[in-house]
Protein backbone atom coordinates (compact mmCIF):
# COMPACT_ATOMS: atom_id res chain seq x y z
CA UNK A 1 0.00 0.00 0.00
CA UNK A 2 2.86 2.35 0.84
CA UNK A 3 4.46 1.84 -2.57
CA UNK A 4 1.18 2.39 -4.38
CA UNK A 5 0.46 5.62 -2.51
CA UNK A 6 4.04 6.80 -3.06
CA UNK A 7 3.51 6.32 -6.77
CA UNK A 8 0.07 8.00 -6.79
CA UNK A 9 1.21 11.14 -4.97
CA UNK A 10 3.79 11.82 -7.67
CA UNK A 11 0.90 13.08 -9.80
CA UNK A 12 0.97 16.80 -10.60
CA UNK A 13 -2.03 17.59 -8.40
CA UNK A 14 -0.30 16.37 -5.23
CA UNK A 15 3.14 17.72 -6.13
CA UNK A 16 1.89 21.21 -7.03
CA UNK A 17 -0.57 21.73 -4.19
CA UNK A 18 1.08 20.10 -1.17
CA UNK A 19 4.55 20.76 0.19
CA UNK A 20 5.58 17.33 1.53
CA UNK A 21 4.68 13.65 1.34
CA UNK A 22 2.89 13.76 4.70
CA UNK A 23 0.41 16.31 3.35
CA UNK A 24 0.19 14.44 0.05
CA UNK A 25 -0.66 11.21 1.89
CA UNK A 26 -3.51 12.88 3.78
CA UNK A 27 -4.70 14.50 0.54
CA UNK A 28 -4.60 11.08 -1.17
CA UNK A 29 -6.72 9.67 1.64
CA UNK A 30 -9.28 12.46 1.35
CA UNK A 31 -9.47 12.04 -2.44
CA UNK A 32 -9.60 8.24 -2.54
CA UNK A 33 -11.38 7.25 0.66
CA UNK A 34 -13.56 10.22 1.64
CA UNK A 35 -14.06 10.91 -2.09
CA UNK A 36 -13.45 14.64 -1.73
CA UNK A 37 -12.86 16.52 -4.96
CA UNK A 38 -9.68 18.47 -5.76
CA UNK A 39 -10.89 21.76 -4.31
CA UNK A 40 -12.51 20.26 -1.22
CA UNK A 41 -9.30 18.38 -0.48
CA UNK A 42 -7.16 21.53 -0.60
CA UNK A 43 -9.66 23.27 1.64
CA UNK A 44 -9.73 20.40 4.16
CA UNK A 45 -5.95 20.18 4.71
CA UNK A 46 -4.80 22.06 7.83
CA UNK A 47 -1.30 20.55 8.14
CA UNK A 48 1.58 22.95 8.64
CA UNK A 49 3.09 25.13 11.34
CA UNK A 50 0.78 25.41 14.38
CA UNK A 51 -1.56 22.71 13.06
CA UNK A 52 -1.88 21.38 16.65
CA UNK A 53 -1.60 17.74 15.54
CA UNK A 54 -4.53 18.12 13.14
CA UNK A 55 -3.68 17.37 9.50
CA UNK A 56 -7.16 17.71 8.02
CA UNK A 57 -10.77 18.34 8.96
CA UNK A 58 -13.65 17.04 6.85
CA UNK A 59 -17.19 18.17 7.63
CA UNK A 60 -19.57 15.59 6.18
CA UNK A 61 -23.12 16.92 6.21
CA UNK A 62 -24.58 13.69 4.84
CA UNK A 63 -23.23 11.74 7.80
CA UNK A 64 -23.54 14.67 10.27
CA UNK A 65 -19.94 14.00 11.24
CA UNK A 66 -16.75 16.03 11.63
CA UNK A 67 -13.74 13.88 10.69
CA UNK A 68 -10.50 14.99 12.36
CA UNK A 69 -7.60 13.32 10.58
CA UNK A 70 -3.99 12.75 11.59
CA UNK A 71 -1.72 11.02 9.05
CA UNK A 72 1.55 9.11 9.42
CA UNK A 73 3.07 8.20 6.07
CA UNK A 74 5.70 5.64 6.98
CA UNK A 75 7.76 3.19 4.96
CA UNK A 76 8.41 0.99 8.01
CA UNK A 77 6.40 -2.06 9.05
CA UNK A 78 5.17 -0.83 12.42
CA UNK A 79 4.05 2.37 14.12
CA UNK A 80 4.28 2.96 17.86
CA UNK A 81 1.87 4.69 20.23
CA UNK A 82 3.17 8.22 19.68
CA UNK A 83 0.75 9.10 16.83
CA UNK A 84 -2.17 7.98 18.99
CA UNK A 85 -1.03 10.34 21.71
CA UNK A 86 -1.02 13.11 19.10
CA UNK A 87 -4.64 12.27 18.33
CA UNK A 88 -5.34 12.39 22.07
CA UNK A 89 -3.73 15.82 22.15
CA UNK A 90 -5.98 17.07 19.36
CA UNK A 91 -9.06 15.64 21.12
CA UNK A 92 -8.18 17.45 24.35
CA UNK A 93 -7.76 20.70 22.43
CA UNK A 94 -11.10 20.20 20.66
CA UNK A 95 -12.81 20.51 24.02
CA UNK A 96 -11.84 24.18 24.02
CA UNK A 97 -12.40 25.41 20.48
CA UNK A 98 -11.96 29.06 21.46
CA UNK A 99 -8.45 28.45 22.78
CA UNK A 100 -7.55 26.16 19.87
CA UNK A 101 -8.65 28.78 17.37
CA UNK A 102 -6.48 31.39 19.08
CA UNK A 103 -3.27 29.34 18.79
CA UNK A 104 -3.86 27.45 15.51
CA UNK A 105 -2.74 28.45 12.03
CA UNK A 106 -5.04 30.38 9.71
CA UNK A 107 -6.35 27.32 7.86
CA UNK A 108 -7.12 25.62 11.16
CA UNK A 109 -8.80 28.75 12.51
CA UNK A 110 -11.11 28.87 9.51
CA UNK A 111 -12.00 25.18 9.69
CA UNK A 112 -12.67 25.44 13.43
CA UNK A 113 -15.25 28.14 12.76
CA UNK A 114 -17.01 25.59 10.55
CA UNK A 115 -16.61 22.90 13.23
CA UNK A 116 -18.27 25.14 15.81
CA UNK A 117 -21.25 25.58 13.48
CA UNK A 118 -21.44 21.82 12.87
CA UNK A 119 -21.36 21.06 16.62
CA UNK A 120 -24.27 23.48 17.11
CA UNK A 121 -26.15 21.19 14.72
CA UNK A 122 -25.18 18.18 16.91
CA UNK A 123 -22.63 16.65 14.55
CA UNK A 124 -20.39 13.92 15.91
CA UNK A 125 -16.59 14.05 15.92
CA UNK A 126 -14.73 11.08 14.45
CA UNK A 127 -10.95 11.02 14.92
CA UNK A 128 -9.06 9.03 12.29
CA UNK A 129 -5.39 8.09 12.56
CA UNK A 130 -4.28 6.95 9.10
CA UNK A 131 -0.99 5.14 8.62
CA UNK A 132 0.68 2.83 6.12
CA UNK A 133 2.15 0.72 8.94
CA UNK A 134 0.76 -1.74 11.51
CA UNK A 135 0.37 -0.50 15.14
CA UNK A 136 2.53 -2.15 17.80
CA UNK A 137 1.01 -3.99 20.74
CA UNK A 138 1.60 -0.92 22.94
CA UNK A 139 -0.20 1.26 20.40
CA UNK A 140 -3.16 -1.15 20.37
CA UNK A 141 -3.35 -1.01 24.16
CA UNK A 142 -3.38 2.78 24.08
CA UNK A 143 -6.05 2.65 21.38
CA UNK A 144 -8.27 0.42 23.54
CA UNK A 145 -7.87 2.73 26.54
CA UNK A 146 -8.63 5.82 24.46
CA UNK A 147 -11.69 4.17 22.90
CA UNK A 148 -13.09 3.29 26.31
CA UNK A 149 -12.42 6.80 27.61
CA UNK A 150 -14.32 8.33 24.69
CA UNK A 151 -17.24 5.98 25.31
CA UNK A 152 -17.38 6.96 28.98
CA UNK A 153 -17.22 10.68 28.28
CA UNK A 154 -19.86 10.48 25.55
CA UNK A 155 -22.36 9.21 28.11
CA UNK A 156 -22.49 12.62 29.81
CA UNK A 157 -21.01 14.83 27.12
CA UNK A 158 -22.68 17.18 24.67
CA UNK A 159 -20.25 16.00 21.99
CA UNK A 160 -20.27 12.38 20.81
CA UNK A 161 -16.80 11.23 19.73
CA UNK A 162 -15.19 8.11 18.32
CA UNK A 163 -11.74 7.09 17.12
CA UNK A 164 -10.54 4.73 14.41
CA UNK A 165 -7.03 3.63 13.48
CA UNK A 166 -6.81 3.15 9.72
CA UNK A 167 -3.72 0.97 9.38
CA UNK A 168 -2.28 -0.62 6.24
CA UNK A 169 -4.82 -3.47 6.10
CA UNK A 170 -7.82 -1.23 6.72
CA UNK A 171 -6.47 1.34 4.27
CA UNK A 172 -6.28 -1.31 1.54
CA UNK A 173 -9.79 -2.56 2.29
CA UNK A 174 -11.27 0.94 2.21
CA UNK A 175 -9.41 1.75 -0.97
CA UNK A 176 -10.71 -1.39 -2.70
CA UNK A 177 -14.27 -0.61 -1.61
CA UNK A 178 -13.98 3.00 -2.73
CA UNK A 179 -13.08 1.82 -6.22
CA UNK A 180 -16.50 0.21 -6.49
CA UNK A 181 -18.40 2.65 -4.26
CA UNK A 182 -21.09 3.23 -6.87
CA UNK A 183 -22.02 -0.45 -6.94
CA UNK A 184 -20.16 -2.22 -4.16
CA UNK A 185 -20.29 -5.98 -3.76
CA UNK A 186 -18.85 -7.31 -0.51
CA UNK A 187 -17.82 -10.93 -0.13
CA UNK A 188 -16.89 -12.23 3.29
CA UNK A 189 -16.07 -15.56 4.91
CA UNK A 190 -17.12 -15.97 8.54
CA UNK A 191 -16.12 -18.69 10.99
CA UNK A 192 -19.22 -19.55 13.00
CA UNK A 193 -17.69 -22.27 15.17
CA UNK A 194 -19.39 -25.47 16.29
CA UNK A 195 -22.90 -25.69 17.79
CA UNK A 196 -23.48 -21.91 17.42
CA UNK A 197 -25.66 -21.96 14.29
CA UNK A 198 -28.34 -23.91 12.49
CA UNK A 199 -29.39 -23.84 8.83
CA UNK A 200 -33.00 -23.71 7.61
CA UNK A 201 -34.90 -23.59 4.35
CA UNK A 202 -37.94 -21.30 4.54
CA UNK A 203 -40.16 -20.47 1.56
CA UNK A 204 -37.50 -21.95 -0.70
CA UNK A 205 -34.87 -19.64 0.77
CA UNK A 206 -31.63 -20.65 2.47
CA UNK A 207 -31.44 -19.25 6.00
CA UNK A 208 -28.71 -19.48 8.64
CA UNK A 209 -29.39 -18.43 12.24
CA UNK A 210 -26.20 -17.93 14.27
CA UNK A 211 -24.77 -16.52 17.47
CA UNK A 212 -21.85 -14.46 16.14
CA UNK A 213 -19.15 -13.16 18.52
CA UNK A 214 -18.88 -9.38 18.63
CA UNK A 215 -15.18 -9.79 17.90
CA UNK A 216 -16.16 -11.31 14.54
CA UNK A 217 -18.62 -8.47 13.82
CA UNK A 218 -15.91 -5.79 13.73
CA UNK A 219 -14.05 -7.72 11.02
CA UNK A 220 -16.93 -7.48 8.53
CA UNK A 221 -15.88 -4.97 5.85
CA UNK A 222 -17.89 -1.89 4.92
CA UNK A 223 -19.21 -0.79 8.33
CA UNK A 224 -17.55 2.59 8.80
CA UNK A 225 -17.85 3.76 5.19
CA UNK A 226 -21.45 2.53 4.93
CA UNK A 227 -20.98 0.20 1.95
CA UNK A 228 -22.18 -2.77 4.02
CA UNK A 229 -25.54 -1.04 4.38
CA UNK A 230 -26.20 -0.20 0.73
CA UNK A 231 -29.63 -1.91 0.81
CA UNK A 232 -30.62 -0.46 4.17
CA UNK A 233 -33.28 2.27 4.29
CA UNK A 234 -30.83 4.47 6.21
CA UNK A 235 -27.19 4.78 7.19
CA UNK A 236 -25.83 5.25 10.70
CA UNK A 237 -27.82 7.64 12.88
CA UNK A 238 -24.75 8.34 15.00
CA UNK A 239 -23.55 7.26 18.41
CA UNK A 240 -25.38 9.85 20.48
CA UNK A 241 -28.91 8.40 20.56
CA UNK A 242 -30.17 6.52 23.62
CA UNK A 243 -30.16 3.04 22.06
CA UNK A 244 -26.58 3.26 20.80
CA UNK A 245 -25.37 4.68 24.11
CA UNK A 246 -27.00 1.69 25.79
CA UNK A 247 -25.17 -0.71 23.46
CA UNK A 248 -21.82 0.87 24.30
CA UNK A 249 -22.60 0.85 28.02
CA UNK A 250 -23.39 -2.88 27.89
CA UNK A 251 -20.17 -3.69 26.03
CA UNK A 252 -18.06 -1.91 28.66
CA UNK A 253 -20.04 -3.26 31.63
CA UNK A 254 -19.78 -6.57 33.49
CA UNK A 255 -23.09 -7.56 31.84
CA UNK A 256 -21.52 -7.89 28.39
CA UNK A 257 -22.16 -11.68 28.36
CA UNK A 258 -25.89 -10.91 28.28
CA UNK A 259 -25.56 -8.79 25.14
CA UNK A 260 -27.14 -11.59 23.09
CA UNK A 261 -30.31 -11.40 25.21
CA UNK A 262 -30.50 -7.61 25.30
CA UNK A 263 -30.25 -7.20 21.51
CA UNK A 264 -32.95 -7.90 18.91
CA UNK A 265 -30.43 -9.23 16.40
CA UNK A 266 -28.96 -8.31 13.03
CA UNK A 267 -30.36 -9.19 9.60
CA UNK A 268 -28.02 -9.78 6.65
CA UNK A 269 -28.97 -10.65 3.10
CA UNK A 270 -26.67 -11.86 0.36
CA UNK A 271 -26.83 -13.01 -3.24
CA UNK A 272 -25.46 -16.41 -2.31
CA UNK A 273 -24.37 -18.20 0.86
CA UNK A 274 -22.37 -21.41 1.31
CA UNK A 275 -22.12 -23.22 4.65
CA UNK A 276 -19.62 -26.00 5.27
CA UNK A 277 -18.14 -27.26 8.56
CA UNK A 278 -18.97 -24.03 10.39
CA UNK A 279 -17.52 -21.80 7.69
CA UNK A 280 -20.05 -19.43 6.12
CA UNK A 281 -19.15 -17.87 2.75
CA UNK A 282 -21.24 -14.82 1.92
CA UNK A 283 -21.36 -13.34 -1.57
CA UNK A 284 -22.71 -9.80 -1.98
CA UNK A 285 -23.53 -9.39 1.71
CA UNK A 286 -25.53 -6.38 2.88
CA UNK A 287 -26.90 -5.57 6.33
CA UNK A 288 -30.54 -4.50 6.14
CA UNK A 289 -31.15 -4.28 9.88
CA UNK A 290 -28.33 -3.63 12.33
CA UNK A 291 -26.52 -0.62 10.87
CA UNK A 292 -26.73 1.31 14.15
CA UNK A 293 -25.58 -1.65 16.23
CA UNK A 294 -22.59 -2.55 14.05
CA UNK A 295 -21.38 1.06 13.93
CA UNK A 296 -21.63 1.25 17.71
CA UNK A 297 -19.87 -2.11 18.16
CA UNK A 298 -17.09 -0.91 15.84
CA UNK A 299 -16.65 2.23 17.95
CA UNK A 300 -15.71 -0.13 20.82
CA UNK A 301 -13.57 -2.40 18.63
CA UNK A 302 -10.59 -2.80 20.98
CA UNK A 303 -12.82 -3.75 23.90
CA UNK A 304 -14.86 -6.06 21.68
CA UNK A 305 -11.76 -7.95 20.49
CA UNK A 306 -11.18 -9.11 24.08
CA UNK A 307 -14.74 -10.43 24.57
CA UNK A 308 -14.71 -14.02 23.30
CA UNK A 309 -17.85 -14.87 25.29
CA UNK A 310 -20.07 -12.03 24.00
CA UNK A 311 -22.30 -12.64 20.97
CA UNK A 312 -25.17 -11.20 18.97
CA UNK A 313 -27.94 -12.96 17.05
CA UNK A 314 -27.47 -12.93 13.24
CA UNK A 315 -30.00 -13.91 10.60
CA UNK A 316 -28.46 -14.62 7.18
CA UNK A 317 -30.83 -14.85 4.19
CA UNK A 318 -29.94 -15.83 0.62
CA UNK A 319 -32.00 -13.23 -1.29
CA UNK A 320 -30.75 -12.54 -4.83
CA UNK A 321 -34.01 -10.82 -5.89
CA UNK A 322 -33.68 -7.04 -5.50
CA UNK A 323 -37.39 -6.25 -4.99
CA UNK A 324 -37.67 -8.91 -2.30
CA UNK A 325 -34.52 -7.60 -0.60
CA UNK A 326 -35.98 -4.08 -0.57
CA UNK A 327 -39.18 -5.28 1.10
CA UNK A 328 -37.18 -7.12 3.75
CA UNK A 329 -35.09 -4.01 4.40
CA UNK A 330 -38.16 -1.83 4.89
CA UNK A 331 -39.96 -4.40 7.08
CA UNK A 332 -37.03 -5.18 9.36
CA UNK A 333 -36.43 -1.48 10.05
CA UNK A 334 -40.02 -0.56 10.88
CA UNK A 335 -39.57 -1.11 14.61
CA UNK A 336 -36.90 1.54 15.24
CA UNK A 337 -36.50 5.27 14.77
CA UNK A 338 -35.45 6.48 11.32
CA UNK A 339 -34.42 9.82 9.88
CA UNK A 340 -37.12 12.45 9.30
CA UNK A 341 -36.68 12.03 5.54
CA UNK A 342 -37.53 8.31 5.84
CA UNK A 343 -40.54 9.00 8.04
CA UNK A 344 -41.94 11.45 5.47
CA UNK A 345 -41.63 9.05 2.52
CA UNK A 346 -45.13 7.68 3.13
CA UNK A 347 -46.73 11.00 4.11
CA UNK A 348 -49.97 11.50 2.17
CA UNK A 349 -48.75 14.87 0.83
CA UNK A 350 -45.59 13.26 -0.52
CA UNK A 351 -47.51 10.36 -2.05
CA UNK A 352 -49.93 12.80 -3.66
CA UNK A 353 -47.04 14.77 -5.12
CA UNK A 354 -45.53 11.53 -6.45
CA UNK A 355 -48.85 10.60 -8.11
CA UNK A 356 -49.27 14.04 -9.71
CA UNK A 357 -45.67 14.16 -10.90
CA UNK A 358 -45.71 10.71 -12.50
CA UNK A 359 -49.12 11.34 -14.09
CA UNK A 360 -47.85 14.59 -15.59
CA UNK A 361 -44.51 13.09 -16.70
CA UNK A 362 -45.17 9.49 -17.66
CA UNK A 363 -41.51 9.02 -18.59
CA UNK A 364 -40.42 10.37 -15.21
CA UNK A 365 -40.17 9.02 -11.67
CA UNK A 366 -40.47 10.61 -8.23
CA UNK A 367 -38.18 8.85 -5.73
CA UNK A 368 -39.68 8.94 -2.24
CA UNK A 369 -37.64 6.28 -0.41
CA UNK A 370 -33.93 6.22 0.24
CA UNK A 371 -32.27 3.56 -1.92
CA UNK A 372 -35.17 3.41 -4.37
CA UNK A 373 -33.98 2.92 -7.96
CA UNK A 374 -36.15 3.94 -10.96
CA UNK A 375 -36.49 1.44 -13.79
CA UNK A 376 -34.14 1.77 -16.76
CA UNK A 377 -36.90 2.96 -19.11
CA UNK A 378 -37.36 6.24 -17.21
CA UNK A 379 -35.88 9.49 -18.57
CA UNK A 380 -33.12 10.58 -16.19
CA UNK A 381 -33.98 14.23 -16.91
CA UNK A 382 -37.38 13.64 -15.32
CA UNK A 383 -36.25 11.72 -12.24
CA UNK A 384 -36.72 13.75 -9.07
CA UNK A 385 -35.76 12.74 -5.54
CA UNK A 386 -37.86 13.80 -2.55
CA UNK A 387 -34.74 14.86 -0.64
CA UNK A 388 -33.55 17.02 -3.53
CA UNK A 389 -36.99 18.60 -3.97
CA UNK A 390 -37.05 19.61 -0.30
CA UNK A 391 -33.69 21.34 -0.75
CA UNK A 392 -34.88 23.09 -3.91
CA UNK A 393 -38.11 24.27 -2.25
CA UNK A 394 -36.39 25.84 0.72
CA UNK A 395 -33.83 27.55 -1.56
CA UNK A 396 -36.38 28.91 -4.06
CA UNK A 397 -39.71 29.37 -2.25
CA UNK A 398 -38.43 30.04 1.27
CA UNK A 399 -35.39 31.93 -0.04
CA UNK A 400 -33.19 30.15 2.46
CA UNK A 401 -30.53 28.24 0.49
CA UNK A 402 -28.34 28.44 3.58
CA UNK A 403 -30.58 25.72 5.11
CA UNK A 404 -30.66 23.46 2.03
CA UNK A 405 -27.66 21.44 3.22
CA UNK A 406 -29.59 20.19 6.27
CA UNK A 407 -31.89 17.35 5.30
CA UNK A 408 -32.84 16.90 8.95
CA UNK A 409 -34.17 20.46 9.27
CA UNK A 410 -36.05 20.28 5.97
CA UNK A 411 -37.92 17.08 6.81
CA UNK A 412 -38.36 17.76 10.49
CA UNK A 413 -38.53 21.43 11.46
CA UNK A 414 -39.70 22.90 8.13
CA UNK A 415 -41.64 20.04 6.55
CA UNK A 416 -45.06 21.53 7.29
CA UNK A 417 -44.13 24.87 5.69
CA UNK A 418 -42.64 23.24 2.60
CA UNK A 419 -45.14 20.48 1.89
CA UNK A 420 -48.38 21.82 3.37
CA UNK A 421 -49.80 22.82 -0.02
CA UNK A 422 -50.44 20.88 -3.22
CA UNK A 423 -47.43 21.63 -5.38
CA UNK A 424 -47.73 21.72 -9.17
CA UNK A 425 -45.64 19.00 -10.85
CA UNK A 426 -44.64 21.56 -13.50
CA UNK A 427 -42.97 23.62 -10.80
CA UNK A 428 -41.26 20.55 -9.32
CA UNK A 429 -39.83 19.62 -12.72
CA UNK A 430 -38.85 23.24 -13.39
CA UNK A 431 -36.77 23.28 -10.19
CA UNK A 432 -35.31 19.94 -11.23
CA UNK A 433 -34.43 21.33 -14.67
CA UNK A 434 -32.92 24.53 -13.28
CA UNK A 435 -30.69 22.52 -10.97
CA UNK A 436 -29.60 20.22 -13.79
CA UNK A 437 -28.51 23.31 -15.73
CA UNK A 438 -26.77 24.69 -12.66
CA UNK A 439 -24.85 21.47 -12.03
CA UNK A 440 -23.25 21.80 -15.48
CA UNK A 441 -21.34 24.77 -14.08
CA UNK A 442 -20.10 22.83 -11.03
CA UNK A 443 -17.73 20.49 -12.84
CA UNK A 444 -13.94 20.29 -12.78
CA UNK A 445 -13.67 22.28 -16.03
CA UNK A 446 -15.17 25.23 -14.08
CA UNK A 447 -16.77 26.97 -17.08
CA UNK A 448 -17.90 30.00 -15.04
CA UNK A 449 -14.48 30.57 -13.47
CA UNK A 450 -15.64 30.08 -9.90
CA UNK A 451 -13.28 30.91 -7.07
CA UNK A 452 -11.57 27.74 -5.73
CA UNK A 453 -13.08 28.42 -2.32
CA UNK A 454 -16.56 28.37 -3.84
CA UNK A 455 -15.85 25.10 -5.66
CA UNK A 456 -14.78 23.59 -2.34
CA UNK A 457 -18.35 24.18 -1.11
CA UNK A 458 -20.02 22.05 -3.76
CA UNK A 459 -22.24 20.47 -1.09
CA UNK A 460 -23.82 23.83 -0.27
CA UNK A 461 -23.27 26.50 -2.90
CA UNK A 462 -25.33 25.10 -5.84
CA UNK A 463 -28.48 25.81 -3.79
CA UNK A 464 -27.37 29.45 -3.49
CA UNK A 465 -26.90 29.37 -7.25
CA UNK A 466 -30.53 28.21 -7.59
CA UNK A 467 -31.62 30.99 -5.23
CA UNK A 468 -29.68 33.49 -7.37
CA UNK A 469 -31.58 32.32 -10.47
CA UNK A 470 -34.88 33.11 -8.74
CA UNK A 471 -33.55 36.51 -7.61
CA UNK A 472 -32.55 37.41 -11.19
CA UNK A 473 -36.25 37.29 -12.04
CA UNK A 474 -37.40 38.90 -8.77
CA UNK A 475 -34.98 41.83 -8.98
CA UNK A 476 -35.62 42.43 -12.69
CA UNK A 477 -39.34 42.68 -11.96
CA UNK A 478 -38.76 44.92 -8.93
CA UNK A 479 -40.17 42.19 -6.69
CA UNK A 480 -37.20 41.51 -4.38
CA UNK A 481 -39.43 40.41 -1.50
CA UNK A 482 -41.54 37.99 -3.53
CA UNK A 483 -40.84 34.67 -5.21
CA UNK A 484 -41.31 33.97 -8.94
CA UNK A 485 -43.06 30.88 -10.27
CA UNK A 486 -40.24 28.46 -11.26
CA UNK A 487 -42.17 27.00 -14.21
CA UNK A 488 -42.95 30.45 -15.64
CA UNK A 489 -39.30 31.44 -15.26
CA UNK A 490 -38.10 28.32 -17.05
CA UNK A 491 -40.69 28.68 -19.82
CA UNK A 492 -39.59 32.20 -20.71
CA UNK A 493 -35.89 31.37 -20.50
CA UNK A 494 -36.21 28.29 -22.74
CA UNK A 495 -38.40 30.09 -25.28
CA UNK A 496 -35.70 32.76 -25.67
CA UNK A 497 -32.88 30.19 -25.51
CA UNK A 498 -31.46 32.15 -22.56
CA UNK A 499 -31.59 29.60 -19.74
CA UNK A 500 -27.81 29.14 -19.88
CA UNK A 501 -27.33 32.92 -19.73
CA UNK A 502 -29.49 33.23 -16.62
CA UNK A 503 -27.51 30.40 -14.99
CA UNK A 504 -24.25 32.11 -15.98
CA UNK A 505 -25.26 35.51 -14.57
CA UNK A 506 -26.55 34.03 -11.31
CA UNK A 507 -23.35 31.98 -10.90
CA UNK A 508 -21.08 34.95 -11.56
CA UNK A 509 -23.10 37.00 -9.06
CA UNK A 510 -22.71 34.31 -6.42
CA UNK A 511 -18.97 34.26 -7.00
CA UNK A 512 -18.79 38.07 -6.74
CA UNK A 513 -20.75 38.01 -3.48
CA UNK A 514 -18.33 35.51 -1.90
CA UNK A 515 -15.25 37.46 -2.99
CA UNK A 516 -16.73 40.71 -1.68
CA UNK A 517 -17.47 39.09 1.70
CA UNK A 518 -13.94 37.62 1.87
CA UNK A 519 -12.46 41.09 1.35
CA UNK A 520 -14.44 42.71 4.15
CA UNK A 521 -12.38 43.58 7.27
CA UNK A 522 -12.69 41.04 10.08
CA UNK A 523 -12.76 41.55 13.82
CA UNK A 524 -9.49 41.01 15.65
CA UNK A 525 -8.49 37.32 15.87
CA UNK A 526 -11.32 36.39 13.48
CA UNK A 527 -10.76 34.60 10.17
CA UNK A 528 -13.30 34.70 7.35
CA UNK A 529 -14.94 31.29 6.94
CA UNK A 530 -16.53 30.74 3.52
CA UNK A 531 -18.45 27.71 4.81
CA UNK A 532 -19.96 29.68 7.66
CA UNK A 533 -20.75 32.55 5.28
CA UNK A 534 -22.58 30.19 2.91
CA UNK A 535 -24.58 28.72 5.82
CA UNK A 536 -25.57 32.14 7.22
CA UNK A 537 -28.61 34.17 6.16
CA UNK A 538 -26.43 37.27 5.81
CA UNK A 539 -24.95 35.88 2.57
CA UNK A 540 -28.29 36.44 0.80
CA UNK A 541 -27.98 40.22 0.93
CA UNK A 542 -24.54 39.93 -0.67
CA UNK A 543 -25.91 37.77 -3.50
CA UNK A 544 -28.78 40.19 -4.13
CA UNK A 545 -26.42 43.15 -4.21
CA UNK A 546 -24.11 41.34 -6.65
CA UNK A 547 -27.04 40.61 -9.02
CA UNK A 548 -28.16 44.26 -8.99
CA UNK A 549 -24.59 45.37 -9.53
CA UNK A 550 -24.15 42.99 -12.45
CA UNK A 551 -27.31 44.21 -14.18
CA UNK A 552 -26.17 47.83 -13.73
CA UNK A 553 -22.72 47.08 -15.14
CA UNK A 554 -23.93 44.94 -18.04
CA UNK A 555 -24.31 47.77 -20.62
CA UNK A 556 -20.66 48.72 -20.07
CA UNK A 557 -19.41 45.24 -21.08
CA UNK A 558 -18.72 44.21 -24.70
CA UNK A 559 -22.03 43.05 -26.14
CA UNK A 560 -23.61 43.71 -22.77
CA UNK A 561 -26.34 46.05 -24.00
CA UNK A 562 -27.73 43.38 -26.34
CA UNK A 563 -27.67 40.82 -23.53
CA UNK A 564 -29.47 43.25 -21.24
CA UNK A 565 -32.12 43.96 -23.87
CA UNK A 566 -32.73 40.22 -24.28
CA UNK A 567 -32.84 39.76 -20.53
CA UNK A 568 -35.32 42.60 -20.15
CA UNK A 569 -37.64 40.63 -22.43
CA UNK A 570 -37.28 37.17 -20.92
CA UNK A 571 -37.05 38.14 -17.25
CA UNK A 572 -40.29 40.13 -17.22
CA UNK A 573 -43.17 38.24 -15.59
CA UNK A 574 -46.75 39.12 -14.67
CA UNK A 575 -47.68 40.09 -11.14
CA UNK A 576 -49.68 36.86 -10.73
CA UNK A 577 -46.47 34.93 -11.40
CA UNK A 578 -45.13 35.99 -7.99
CA UNK A 579 -46.08 34.97 -4.46
CA UNK A 580 -44.80 35.69 -0.98
CA UNK A 581 -42.04 33.46 0.27
CA UNK A 582 -42.83 30.44 2.42
CA UNK A 583 -41.63 31.22 5.93
CA UNK A 584 -38.90 28.87 7.14
CA UNK A 585 -37.41 30.82 10.06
Amino acid sequence: MYEQILKDIKQDYYQQNFSNNGQRFVAWYLRNIHLRDRNETKDDITDGADDKQIDAIVIDDDKSTVFVIQGKFMGGDIVDAEPLREVLSSWIQFRDLVRLQEVGNNKLKRKLAEVAKALEDEYEIAFELITTAIPTEAANLDFATFQQRLAELSENDDISSSIAVIDEDELRRRYDLALERENPSINYTMELGQDRFFPLTIAGTQVVIAAVPLSECVRIPGIKDGTLFQKNVRQSLGLSNTVNKGIRATIYSDKHRDFFFFHNGITAICNKLELQDGTLKLHGISIVNGCQSLNTILSCSERVKTLDDTSVLFRFYEIPQRDRADRISISTNSQSAVKPRDLRSNDKRVLNLKKLFEQRYTNGYFVTKRGEVPSADKDKNYILDLSDLGKYLIAWHSQRPNISYSETKIFDKYFEQLFKREYAPENAQALNHWMQEIQKAWVKENPLGFNETLLAMKAYAPYHHLYAVSMCFAISNNQPDRVPNPHKCLQKAIQADMANEVVRISGISLNMALEAAANEPQQQNRVFSPQNWIKAKTCLAGINFAIRNYFNMLPMLPGGQEIKNNLNQILVLNNEDFEYRWAAD
